[in-house]
């Protein structure tokens, strides 16, 4: 693709800073680019570069300055260069329509407009809407709906009576609506508790590799994970969960059963979550917490339990210290010790 720094500034909304008719024809990161690539600086630590590369133009944020360099001013460039490669590097899925080599049961309704790859598995009852892709040996249960322009890759599994909204991204191994852990007499007999609600998963979703969502427990209950939640690979979301809106859930976090949160939410990697808990709106868990309670909106924790941000942060600078810590407590120890001897043989005199 070669096309204009001109066009490039209409369709990203920003504004130019040196020759206008510059022709770019690739995007690449700061250090590598070369003469016709663009670049881009989201934070002021990268400035210097700004100097050293070679790259034709730069997407910059306000108030940058460097002389002699093609600038294209926006006001978030890490967002403008993420659409520029959409734009430059484009998704293929090819063309649309039904594999002779998928399956597709009577009673499935399938758009014409979707993609339907060799080796997917369509059952009877699911609706498949246009534009829609099912790679191979993606497996639709009975009664699901997936909605426009909806991605499922390799091996993604959805269960029966689950709903997928529009333009959601389901990375392969992803499993959705699988049975909730229930059993009651745990330990003991082990009683299977039916898992009978679905999953819901709104529009403009994205779900990382490997990750489950378990399908609530009582018909009519959902799981359901709200509209733009990005969550990342390897997952774990347990039965009548609810993930709020904007949403970001990264690798290795495991939510437990009926635990709420808000919305524009970020958890840290390897987060555990009790049972029946509620998190509040923007709140910011960091990475390896164990949230075990209630946390009130706008907070921004981390640790096992988790405190307020920067008394975590005191905490975890005294844990290396601990060692030589221990050591001055156990000598006061001893001279106290050794003062008690003291004041009680003292003491039997007198």
């Amino acid at each position: 693709m070669k096309i204009t720094l001109h066009e490039i500034a209409r369709l990203l909304g920003g504004d130019i800073i040196g020759k206008a008719d510059t022709i770019i024809s690739d995007v690449r990161p700061i250090e590598e680019a070369n003469e016709g690539d663009i670049t881009f600086i989201a934070h002021k630590k990268y400035l210097a570069k700004l100097k050293t590369t070679k790259a034709t133009a730069i997407i910059a944020p306000p108030q940058t300055v460097a002389a002699g360099k093609n600038l294209l001013i926006v006001a978030d460039p890490y967002i403008a260069f993420g659409k520029l490669l959409a734009l430059f590097y484009p998704l293929e899925h090819g063309a649309s329509g039904v594999s002779p080599d998928a399956y597709i049961e009577d009673g499935a309704i399938v758009s014409p407009e979707a993609t339907v790859l060799a080796g997917a598995f369509v059952s009877r009852g699911a609706k498949i809407a246009k534009g829609v892709v099912l790679y191979p040996g993606v497996y639709i249960g009975r009664n699901v709906s997936v909605g426009e322009n909806s991605i499922l890759y390799a091996n993604v599994t959805v269960y029966y009576n689950c709903i997928i909204g529009k333009r959601v991204i389901l990375h392969s191994g992803v499993v959705v609506g699988a049975d909730g852990f229930g059993f009651a007499a745990p330990g003991l007999s082990n009683t299977k508790i039916p898992q009978v609600g679905f999953v819901q998963i709104d529009d403009d979703v994205e779900i990382g590799a490997n990750s489950t969502i378990d399908r609530a427990t009582i018909a009519r209950e959902r799981t359901w994970i709200q509209h733009n939640v990005k969550i990342d690979n390897l997952v774990q979301i347990a039965h009548n969960v609810v993930i709020g809106e904007n949403s970001v859930i990264t690798a290795q976090v495991g939510i437990s059963g009926s635990t709420k949160l808000g919305k524009s939410v970020i958890v840290g990697g390897q987060t555990g979550f009790v049972g029946h808990i509620n998190i509040g709106d923007n709140v910011i868990i960091a990475a390896g917490s164990a949230a075990n309670k209630d946390i009130a909106s706008g907070q921004i924790v981390g640790g096992r339990p988790p405190l307020p941000h920067k008394q975590f942060l005191r905490v975890e600078a005294c844990k290396p210290k601990l060692p030589e810590m221990k050591k001055t407590i156990d000598g006061l120890v001893k001279k106290v010790e050794s003062l008690q001897e003291r004041i009680n043989k003292f003491s039997s005199k007198g």
